[in-house]
């Protein structure tokens, strides 16, 4: 392993615990512990505990931050009231996507309320650079940014019993919070935000603490799930693996594959995530033009009919034509055969469609499925 990388607060217990660590945007991060099954299918039967230290975490406030960050992202966040969470994009002035964030509105107990942003990890440095770049234009200066990735902890508690065993960790009890909602709160004394969002399809819960606390309240919610009755495979600690598998199904799209600076939020089937009348943000005019735009390619789900997962870069074909590529690809645990998310032509994209994708030399016959592949029954 690079010395080099970064290690999240966590990095020792996965180390001593068993964690095939691998280099992640800069990061030593946890692949899988003991199977990539066995890690997804434990979250979506009961919770897998993740670190994601990683990803960025950016604090934000001031007088005129709500303006100043409804200028930057794609969805309205001016209205936020405290405690509530909206998920947004960073886009740059072609309409192409720098990233996917979740924007938080939030404020201590007797403070002022402030922002938080949360950043995909290999994109932290660039939207950093990128917020601070705008702020140096404002006069006078009335935002402070501080990145406050090294001095925390991020740990997601996903799954059916993910809720049931964070709840003793926090005063604030996530099974209380509405979806895309959070609080400061105390996790075991210690500072902390926990919100009820996740990444993996599931319900759940995400847990930001100090960095020097991050490992007590890891080994707590374990320790909890030791005391409740969970199917098999049991609450697990799971790694980037599963958490892709997992996302894959959700069809949630992940930066570097489904988005990137070249695609825009339209075409990646996130227009809920856009709110163009009556604003002005950073891409606004090219998403606006992109919206009759039929030669643009679109983000659709595939299911594959053979047992050989399609992986990103891979050609979809109808017929003899091509018509797209793919963006991610694996075998779903749960479904039992390989899934992909790829862009095609449009007139490739209705559901049910037949098509074909070149692994490795041979055609694979696949089809248009309905995203995402799979949704929780509660």
């Amino acid at each position: 392993m690079n010395a080099e990388l970064a290690q999240t607060p966590l990095h020792s217990w996965h180390v001593r615990n068993g964690g095939r660590m691998v280099d992640f945007a800069g990061w030593s991060m946890p692949v899988q512990y003991s199977s990539l099954v066995e890690e997804h299918h434990a979250t979506r039967r009961a919770a897998g505990l993740f670190d994601v230290s990683h990803m960025g975490r950016f604090r934000i406030a001031g007088e005129g931050t709500a303006a100043f960050l409804d200028r930057l992202v794609t969805r309205r966040v001016a209205d936020l009231e405290v405690g509530q969470i909206r998920y947004a994009l960073v886009c740059n002035e072609k309409g192409g996507v720098l990233d996917d964030v979740l924007v938080y509105r939030l404020a201590e107990e007797g403070g002022e309320p402030f922002f938080w942003m949360v950043v995909n990890a290999g994109n932290r440095a660039k939207i950093a650079n990128w917020i601070k770049a705008r702020l140096a234009k404002q006069s006078p200066a009335k935002v402070s940014f501080r990145d406050e990735t090294a001095e925390t902890a991020m740990i997601a508690v996903q799954g059916p019993a993910a809720l049931v065993i964070a709840a003793p960790v926090c005063d604030a009890n996530p099974a209380e919070l509405d979806y895309y909602t959070g609080a400061v709160t105390q996790a075991l004394g210690q500072w902390a935000i926990v919100s009820r969002t996740g990444y993996t399809g599931e319900d759940g819960c995400e847990i930001i603490v100090p960095a020097e606390a991050g490992l007590e309240v890891w080994e707590k919610v374990l320790q909890q799930a030791k005391t409740i009755d969970v199917p098999e495979p049991g609450v697990k600690p799971a790694g980037l693996g599963a958490r892709d598998t997992l996302r894959l199904e959700a069809a949630m799209p992940l930066y570097g594959h489904e988005l990137t600076e070249g695609i825009n939020p339209l075409q990646a089937g996130l227009k809920f995530a856009v709110n163009l009348k009556d604003r002005e943000f950073v891409g606004r005019d090219a998403i606006a033009g992109f919206q009759d735009d039929a030669a643009m390619l679109v983000r659709v789900g595939l299911e594959l009919s053979g047992r050989r997962a399609a992986r990103q870069g891979y050609t979809i074909f109808a017929e003899d034509r091509q018509v797209g590529e793919v963006t991610s690809g694996a075998f779903s645990p749960t479904l039992e055969r390989p899934i992909a998310m790829g862009y095609v032509a449009r007139e490739a994209s209705r559901v049910g469609t037949p098509l074909e994708v070149d692994i490795r030399g041979r055609r694979e016959s696949a089809q248009v499925g309905k995203l995402p592949f799979y949704r929780r029954k509660t």
